[in-house]
């Protein structure tokens, strides 16, 4: 009995750990420094060094909106999160580390995700990748392509948060929700989700549905979509998938101290931002996407209309850390005051 409280002891003091040496200063001295490393035979400096040695000087316009969107963060973590909570390996597996140019990337899935993997392996791939745009998009979603700050111990975990630097890509939280609906259930090909999640919708939110539906679950409705994801038997069960998982909840960006916050609005220019920071702005070029097929806020308004304020309200609730951590305002469709 008392070998197990030890051993539980020693695992919460692990947890504790993790949190305590990261909200260390990174700039301590030791291990703790600035590495150099390489790319293309070239010496260059750790891309957190850049971003904030470039900061003591007057900023750019860009600079600047990225100095905005972080204090923005840490004021709003600060007013809406009251208690910290202890980071777990599960938290860290949407975090992609590139060791070789000091890089942490949280993904979230429908903002442009798969074009920053494809940029995460040829920044990784030492030399196998030469152009973002060649690889497959199914390739750059192969775990194995790209590792993950979960795969890591304890104290290399704290040395790549202290010392890499750290940037997400975000989005108007409803735009995203319609974009990942679009994507997995009107789209025939997507017949694993079709079958995972769509005849359990049917399921439980149509009225006496076809055996047809129930067997392929392939012609979800948007609503139904909806009662799926305020339904408190969903969580319950199971976590989102990470398609529609709150951005708050994949990567943790009250506990993760982010250094640059891009945005799916200024994709373009946010991802060349980075690259420059990276070092590697003259030599990758990040992909651009098809504007036809975008999901927009038109497009989402659309989607909106004839569903019930009460339900609404609850969807917004459900996202409403999205909004206010990343300063998005309240849909103008919504009717929800």
């Amino acid at each position: 009995m008392r070998r197990g409280k030890v051993m539980v002891l020693a695992t919460c003091l692990g947890s504790f750990i993790l949190i305590i040496f990261y909200f260390q200063s990174g700039l301590s001295s030791g291990e703790d420094h600035f590495s150099v490393g390489h790319w293309n035979g070239k010496q260059r400096r750790n891309p957190l060094q850049a971003l904030y040695d470039s900061e003591q000087f007057e900023p750019s316009s860009i600079q600047a909106k990225h100095q905005m969107r972080r204090e923005l963060l840490a004021s709003a973590c600060k007013t809406y999160t009251r208690k910290r909570r202890v980071l777990t390996t599960d938290d860290l597996k949407h975090l992609i580390v590139d060791d070789t140019h000091g890089l942490l990337y949280c993904y979230v899935p429908k903002v442009a995700c798969t074009n920053w993997k494809r940029v995460m392996m040829v920044l990784t791939g030492q030399g196998k990748y030469k152009d973002p745009i060649h690889i497959p998009a199914n390739e750059a979603h192969v775990p194995g392509n790209l590792r993950t700050l979960s795969e890591f111990s304890t104290s290399e975990i704290n040395y790549r948060l202290r010392n890499y630097l750290k940037f997400i890509f975000v989005r108007e939280p409803f735009e995203r929700l319609v974009s990942a609906y679009r994507n997995k259930f009107t789209r025939t090909y997507n017949t694993a989700f079709h079958k995972r999640y769509g005849t359990k919708i049917i399921e439980r939110h149509r009225r006496d549905p076809s055996l047809e539906a129930l067997e392929h679950g392939d012609d979800v409705t948007f609503e139904e979509f909806l009662y799926y994801l305020v339904d408190p038997q969903t969580q319950r069960e199971e976590p989102f998938n990470e398609h529609w998982e709150r951005v708050h909840s994949l990567c943790h960006p009250c506990i993760v101290q982010y250094d640059v916050v891009g945005k799916y609005e200024t994709l373009e220019e946010d991802a060349n931002y980075l690259l420059q920071l990276m070092g590697v702005g003259d030599s990758i070029k990040f992909p651009t996407s098809s504007k036809t097929t975008r999901t927009t806020d038109g497009m989402a308004a659309e989607f909106f209309k004839g569903i019930n304020r009460f339900y609404q309200r609850r969807l917004f609730n459900l996202y409403k850390m999205d909004f206010l951590l990343f300063n998005y305002s309240i849909p103008h469709y919504l009717q929800i005051h």
